[in-house]
C-alpha cells in the first residue's frame, strides 16, 4: 500500500498559490544565486537542449535558462503568476513556452535533458508525476530538484515561533522532501550540492511581504487583522538586523538531481 502524503502537502493547502496576493508578493523573494544556473547549464548533456520546468511561478529560472538553452518548456497551474511572468523580462522570448496546467495534466513527450522542479515537486502527485518525468528525460537526462533556504539568517530562532501561530497551514509539520521521496523508492539523488551563500540586500518591508508568497500567509486566507499582526511581530524582529531600511542576509540553494526510480 503506497504511503500518504504528509497532510500538510495535500492539495488544498497547496491551492493557496493561486491566490492573486501570493503571485503579486513573489517577487519579493530572493533570487536564485549565479551558482545555480552554472550547476543547471552543466547538468545538460543531451542536445538540443531542452529543459521542463514545473511549478516554475513568476519564471525566473525559466526565463533565465531559455538564454542559454534551445527551448525551455514552463508549466505553472497559476494563471495569477503566468500572467505576471509574461510580463517580466525575458517572457517573451520565442523558445520560451508557458503551459498553464499542472504537472499532473502537462502532455509529457521524451527528449528534456533537464527537468526542474523548484520548490515545487512537494505539492504534486508523486506517484503520477515522477513516472512520467522518468518517460520525459532524454537518455542522459536527469531530474533537479532546487530549495532556497529561509532558516540560516540570523533571526531565524526569533522568527521560527511565529510560523505556526500566524499559518492558515494548520497541519503543517517540519519534514525533508528528499527523505519522503525515498521512503516511497520514488526517486534518489545521484548528486546533490549546495551553492555557496551570497548577500542579498531588500527593504525591510519588502522582507515582510515576501512572506505572504508562501504557504499558509495568503492575504487571501488570512484576515486583515491576522496579516497585519503578523506583519507587525516580523517586522519588529528583524528590524534590529537592518541598516536603516535595509536587510542584507546570506541566500544559499540546496540543489539533488537524478532520474526517478521505475517503481
Amino acid at each position: 500500500m503506497a504511503l500518504p502524503k504528509p497532510k500538510h502537502l495535500e492539495p488544498e493547502y497547496g491551492a493557496q498559490f493561486f491566490d492573486p496576493s501570493v503571485a503579486s508578493a513573489y517577487r519579493f523573494r530572493p533570487p536564485y544565486p549565479e551558482e545555480a544556473y552554472t550547476i543547471l547549464a552543466g547538468l545538460i548533456v543531451d542536445g538540443p537542449r531542452v529543459v521542463l520546468e514545473l511549478g516554475c511561478g513568476l519564471g525566473e529560472i525559466a526565463r533565465r535558462l531559455a538564454t542559454q538553452t534551445d527551448r525551455v518548456d514552463a508549466v505553472e497551474p497559476s494563471h495569477a503568476m503566468l500572467a505576471l511572468a509574461r510580463t517580466l523580462p525575458g517572457g517573451e522570448r520565442s523558445n520560451l513556452q508557458w503551459y498553464c496546467c499542472t504537472a499532473e495534466e502537462f502532455a509529457y513527450v521524451p527528449g528534456y535533458g533537464l527537468v526542474i522542479a523548484a520548490e515545487s515537486l512537494h505539492w504534486m502527485d508523486w506517484d503520477r508525476v515522477l513516472p512520467a518525468i522518468r518517460v520525459a528525460l532524454a537518455p542522459h537526462g536527469s531530474l533537479v530538484l532546487l530549495d532556497r533556504r529561509l532558516d540560516t539568517v540570523p533571526w531565524w530562532t526569533a522568527l521560527r515561533p511565529l510560523i505556526p501561530r500566524y499559518s492558515t497551514n494548520s497541519d503543517f509539520q517540519p519534514y525533508d522532501l528528499l527523505d519522503e521521496l525515498a521512503r516511497r523508492q520514488l526517486f534518489h539523488p545521484d548528486g546533490r550540492t549546495t551553492t555557496a551563500p551570497v548577500l542579498f540586500s531588500q527593504t525591510v518591508e519588502d522582507y515582510v511581504e515576501s512572506w505572504h508568497s508562501r504557504n499558509g500567509f495568503s492575504r487571501e486566507r488570512m484576515s486583515p487583522s491576522r496579516a497585519s499582526e503578523f506583519d507587525t511581530r516580523v517586522r519588529d524582529i528583524v528590524r534590529p538586523y537592518a541598516q536603516g531600511r535595509f536587510l542584507c542576509y546570506k541566500v544559499h540553494v540546496k540543489v539533488a538531481w537524478g532520474v526517478p526510480n521505475i517503481v
